[in-house]
């Protein structure tokens, strides 16, 4: 793993893999849903333009964007999918106006009407209601779109709804009243709307199938997945069990034959920091204040399934809206994570290389820049969601993306910082770098990932205000599932070869063939594998293809972390009841377990793009997030905090009983807010999203029904135990810090 021709063949699948995601991209940008300049009667007359529908999504991303309901499935859970739900009502209107009904009924005419109807009269409307909304009356060269009298009379009395709805506010849905203000605002929103379930609902021009490939599920507009999705879910699956016994062939004949060649270090000496790594303490104190922070958030994003908009009879919405406590649910999270990550890296730095001259007061001045950041960020998208921003929401509130919510602004800042904080890591893992004469050794490789994290993250800059939603989703999932879920990853597994190797868990070769054979797989499949998320947003049947066979190959990687529990296990047990990294290897086994479990299984769960079709934009999403995203990052950042603060504080200051507790308290809440509230509910739903379509699947009924309040009562109990995890391990970083610092100093 360490010649010159294993790395050029990493190199080159490297380059391979980048260039089919970079050529998707440009496929996606081609073949993306055309914006009408006007969309007008056949008599001539504009009902909408795509001026309107560009400054309605800007409207609509400015109060939140995707976290007030779902577009094209990608977004939050309570309230509808807009696309979808535009789709069906559409549906219903021209069935009702096919089957007689004056227009004043027809926009009255519900899915319960429909069902009342003679079974041959169903089918006959059905027929004729898609044979209107897929064929395609867009003109290329005139740039304009025609609407048939009934599409065109339907589009006005959805407007009324819809304008009602975002003025009123909906409880069941989650939805603030006076979101939407004045005339001019509702025509804005649904001209958005109705180029969305357009493009879901009509043919390509040159296809049989519609812009997001017949997404999503609707029979009464002749909405049914392709042949080609059913064909590409089976060739993943075979494909997925062929690379899963070659990778565990060649783990078991060239790299785990080595895993023993080490011997584990078991005398601890009392910790002499630098003062720089002291330093880091105060990213690892407000990285857990975030952390309990994201947990309540959580739990009031939740809440708002179970009374809407009030909590315990207090009017939430118009303090802090649905939009605005999801939002910062998952953007803590992300600052939590990417917090430990980063401070980890400073750690490292000193200890693989040399302290360099002022890194402390850089250490800090960083801390005081991303403080700004995220106050930035959470002021910045709350105001928004109020609707307080104005003109500036873009660049100084919310940008409308769920995981890049951040305003512009605040997004170079905090490209700003990763900037610093690379250089600082360079300044200090600089010596070794030159003592290490191989350039695939470890401390090049920690170089190499640091330089990926702020490079990737880049990739949010590539879209901007009024960005069509095709190529933003193309640049986001770049950040998303690159950056979250790649490069961060790398980064920490390099970080944790060289902790592991250099207590002598793991030979240092060992560890260096197993970064190696990790960004092999990465690279393999994780990168391509990008488009899996990209299925109905607007892209082509290739990519479909693409996502499905190479998605499924990101799981690969994963099946493997058995003989690393294993291994690890064996770490503990070696080093006995008093061993020093005993609870820092414990969670990372549990990094180990929620990685197979929360990215693997439940992963793969969405991966296929048949399962994908039913369960994109409903709660089976959330499985696969919460067991993934804090089961193995933030498992995985606690470990890397653990690690750090270990060799920081004094021996007599860490206490083995307040991690066992926490340890047990946040993997026992996660597993059983999995088990008794997640995984339920997202079955439930995905049963009625098989049967009827996601209209209905999304629709109160369901998604904030009866059943699914009980399951989100019965998540009170899990989340009490993993908040109880989450504070234990605060205080237990904060008796470390006093009895290690200034219990001494008081003396």
């Amino acid at each position: 793993m360490q010649s010159s021709k294993t790395r050029a063949v990493l190199l080159f699948l490297l380059a391979m893999t980048f260039g089919v995601l970079i050529f998707g991209g440009y496929f996606i940008h081609k073949e993306k849903p055309p914006i009408p300049s006007e969309i007008k009667t056949s008599e001539g007359q504009v009902i909408f333009t795509g001026d309107d529908i560009v400054n309605g999504q800007n409207f609509y991303f400015s109060r939140g964007g995707q976290h007030i309901g779902t577009i094209w499935g990608h977004g939050s859970y309570l309230a509808p999918d807009w696309s979808a739900d535009f789709l069906h009502r559409m549906g219903l209107y021209l069935a009702a106006r096919h089957n007689g009904l004056a227009p004043e009924k027809a926009a009255y005419f519900a899915q319960e009407d429909f069902d009342l109807l003679d079974p041959s009269i169903q089918g006959s409307l059905k027929a004729l209601v898609a044979q209107e909304m897929k064929t395609n009356r867009y003109d290329p060269a005139s740039k304009t779109l025609i609407f048939t009298p009934y599409q065109a009379e339907a589009f006005h009395a959805l407007k009324e709804y819809y304008s009602e709805l975002f003025i009123s506010g909906n409880e069941r849905m989650g939805i603030q009243a006076e979101i939407v203000k004045n005339a001019e605002q509702g025509h804005m929103l649904t001209g958005f709307f109705a180029w969305l379930s357009w493009a879901a609902g009509t043919k390509r021009l040159d296809k049989d199938y519609t812009y997001t490939t017949n997404w999503p599920y609707d029979p009464l507009v002749g909405n049914t997945p392709l042949p080609e999705t059913v064909t590409w879910s089976i060739i993943s699956v075979i494909l997925l069990i062929f690379c899963i016994a070659a990778a565990l062939f060649f783990y078991l004949r060239y790299i785990g034959k080595d895993e023993y060649g080490a011997a584990l270090i078991t005398d601890f000496p009392e910790p002499e920091p630098t003062p720089s790594q002291k330093a880091v303490l105060i990213y690892f104190l407000t990285a857990l204040v975030l952390f309990i922070l994201q947990i309540g958030m959580g739990g009031v994003t939740a809440h708002f399934t179970v009374e809407g908009t009030y909590f315990y009879g207090i009017p939430l919405g118009k303090i802090m809206p649905y939009a605005a406590a999801r939002t910062w649910h998952i953007q803590l999270s992300i600052f939590f994570i990417a917090t430990c990550f980063l401070a980890a890296g400073l750690f490292i730095g000193p200890m693989v290389g040399k302290e360099p001259k002022g890194q402390k007061s850089w250490v800090i001045f960083l801390f005081a820049a991303l403080v700004v950041v995220v106050a930035g960020t959470l002021g910045g998208t709350w105001l928004s969601a109020l609707g307080k921003m104005g003109n500036d929401t873009f660049y100084l509130g919310h940008q409308g993306y769920e995981f890049i919510e951040l305003g512009r602004i605040w997004q170079l800042l905090l490209i700003a910082g990763m900037l610093i904080w690379l250089v600082l890591m360079y300044r200090s893992i600089s010596p070794a770098l030159k003592d290490e004469e191989d350039s695939g050794g470890l401390t090049h490789l920690l170089l190499y990932s640091s330089i990926a994290i702020p490079l990737f993250y880049m990739a949010g800059l590539m879209y901007g205000k009024g960005s069509h939603i095709s190529d933003a989703e193309y640049w986001r999932w770049w950040v998303v599932h690159l950056w979250v879920e790649g490069f961060f990853e790398v980064f920490a597994t390099v970080v944790m070869a060289f902790l592991l190797s250099r207590i002598g868990a793991v030979s240092r070769k060992f560890a260096l063939m197993t970064v190696n054979f990790t960004i092999f797989l990465y690279l393999g499949g994780g990168v391509i594998g990008t488009f899996h998320h990209l299925y109905w947003a607007g892209s082509p049947v290739s990519i479909i293809a693409l996502g499905a066979v190479f998605s499924a190959l990101e799981v690969v990687p994963l099946t493997m972390l058995g003989f690393e529990i294993v291994h690890n296990l064996k770490v503990v047990r070696e080093g006995g009841q008093a061993y020093a990294y005993k609870w820092p290897v414990y969670f990372f086994i549990s990094v180990s377990f929620w990685n197979l479990v929360g990215a693997g299984v439940f992963g793969f769960l969405l991966n296929p793009p048949i399962v994908l079709y039913y369960a994109q934009g409903i709660n089976t999403t959330p499985i696969h997030s919460h067991t993934a995203l804090f089961g193995v990052y933030g498992m995985l950042a606690i470990s890397l905090m653990l690690f750090s603060v270990r060799h920081i504080v004094t021996r007599a200051s860490w206490s083995d009983s307040l991690l066992k507790w926490s340890f047990w308290g946040l993997n026992g809440g996660l597993a059983s807010m999995a088990v008794f509230s997640l995984i339920p509910s997202g079955f439930y739903q995905l049963q009625y999203a098989i049967k009827y379509g996601l209209w209905y699947a999304r629709s109160p009924e369901i998604a904030s029904g009866s059943v699914i309040r009980a399951l989100s009562w019965a998540r009170v109990v899990p989340d009490i135990i993993f908040a109880g995890g989450a504070i234990l391990l605060f205080v237990f970083l904060v008796k470390a810090v006093r009895e290690s610092f200034f219990k001494v100093n008081h003396n």
